[in-house]
């Protein structure tokens, strides 16, 4: 699905780095003193723990070198060291903004691996979490872009929202941000009853919302003026510094894990994957907007087509017994015990499953020796490839395009760490 816009595409470079780069070759001879400035980590434009050490001429950025790790927490490392399941909710903390969907990808990681496959029920529910997860995410994504460039109502249109999305987290797992919902092998519950009325209520009022964020942005001078143009991204970049995600398809290639590798039923599900080809700042915007419109459409066919039956495999041996059986019986308690202390047994073997995450491409390579705990276990987070860009997209432009650009990009500091 192509973006249409009614301005003209811009040429690689844009028209404001092109000015810049003119302005360079006529002041190459002149001796100056440029100016090192360090903007964040705790710069609010900087969405996290970011620093950027930016060389400058004047306004105009000369270099600047993203500095990360100031939220590494060593995960990898630490999922070498704990069973399969004590590791969902590390998964929590990589895209905080959308951790029902980092939960699911991780587990279906581990299934690969343990050759399982989840009920056609399961599988529904946690495409229904997934697109839940990618508004929420754009949401965010969207709503901090526009305040960071004057639009502070289209904020608070969007975490309204996403207080409702909590609303329903809390429903469905008991929690609202962090949610550790996901079980290798499954889900922690069930649907709540009720919960389905309430995703439809929530899903039409989204609607609408999306349409008046629209009205808000689309034809606003301001807002199109500080977009248009500014950090653009030609296709061959996005493929050689490995962006995925809304990022990749604002730049042209058409790429979604979910058409191109589908996981957990996606083919059974009618959607577009928006596709623009001006890979500027404006051309992300439209493409998370869309990726909204798309996800509401999704979440409706799966609460329509919602099979009956369990959420969770069979596979007794490697499952925790009912709760209700664990306190009527011993047999059942040792099982339960033997679970909990030791982990799933997991075969020898590697693998690698990626999952389209609303930052892009979420993956996960598990080397397993046998037993419960992985021997190594590399997370691919979007947010790091798609951050890596940076230095060569921000020289050229003034500081005052720097929030937009970053905003643009929409990337989440905890995820890019690890």
């Amino acid at each position: 699905m192509s973006i249409s816009k009614e301005y003209e595409a811009p040429d690689t470079l844009g028209k404001a780095a092109k000015a810049v780069e003119s302005y360079q070759e006529e002041t190459d001879d002149l001796v100056g003193e440029r100016m090192v400035l360090n903007m964040g980590p705790s710069h609010p434009a900087t969405h996290g723990v970011l620093r950027l050490i930016l060389e400058l001429d004047g306004e105009v950025i000369h270099s600047a070198e993203p500095d990360v790790g100031f939220l590494h927490r060593g995960d990898e490392k630490i999922a070498e060291n704990m069973h399969y399941n004590q590791f969902v909710p590390y998964t929590d903390r990589l895209d905080y903004l959308a951790p029902l969907a980092n939960n699911v990808a991780y587990a279906c990681a581990v299934e690969k691996l343990m050759g399982w496959e989840l009920p056609p029920r399961g599988q529904a529910l946690r495409v229904l979490c997934c697109e839940l997860a990618r508004i929420s995410a754009h949401m965010l994504g969207v709503g901090v872009c526009a305040m960071d460039v004057g639009a502070m109502t289209v904020f608070l249109y969007t975490f309204t929202e996403r207080e409702k999305i909590y609303n329903l987290c809390e429903q469905l797992t008991g929690a609202r941000f962090t949610t550790s919902y996901t079980r290798v092998g499954g889900q922690l519950r069930d649907m709540p009853p009720g919960f389905d009325a309430a995703v439809r209520t929530f899903l039409g009022e989204c609607e609408v919302t999306i349409g008046e964020i629209s009205k808000l942005l689309d034809n606003n001078k301001i807002f199109r003026d500080r977009m248009m143009d500014v950090g653009v991204i030609s296709r061959e970049s996005a493929i050689s510094y490995g962006m995925t995600g809304p990022n990749l398809r604002a730049s042209g290639v058409d790429r979604d894990l979910r058409k191109n590798s589908p996981y957990l039923g996606y083919e059974k599900y009618e959607f577009d994957v928006p596709i623009a080809d001006e890979g500027d700042c404006y051309a992300r915007y439209q493409i998370r907007m869309e990726e909204m419109r798309q996800s509401i459409s999704i979440c409706r066919q799966v609460l329509d087509s919602m099979p009956e039956g369990p959420v969770n495999i069979a596979d007794t041996k490697s499952m925790l017994p009912n709760k209700e059986r664990v306190l009527m019986s011993m047999e059942e308690l040792i099982h339960h015990f033997i679970v909990a202390t030791q982990g799933i047994e997991a075969p020898a073997g590697e693998v690698y499953f990626a999952a389209e995450n609303p930052k892009g491409e979420l993956g996960f390579y598990i080397h397993s020796k046998g037993g419960g705990v992985p021997n190594r276990l590399k997370i691919r987070s979007p947010s790091y490839c798609n951050l890596s860009i940076v230095s060569e997209l921000l020289k050229g432009h003034m500081v005052s395009d720097i929030p937009a650009i970053l905003g643009s990009l929409d990337f989440v500091m905890g995820e890019c760490d690890r």
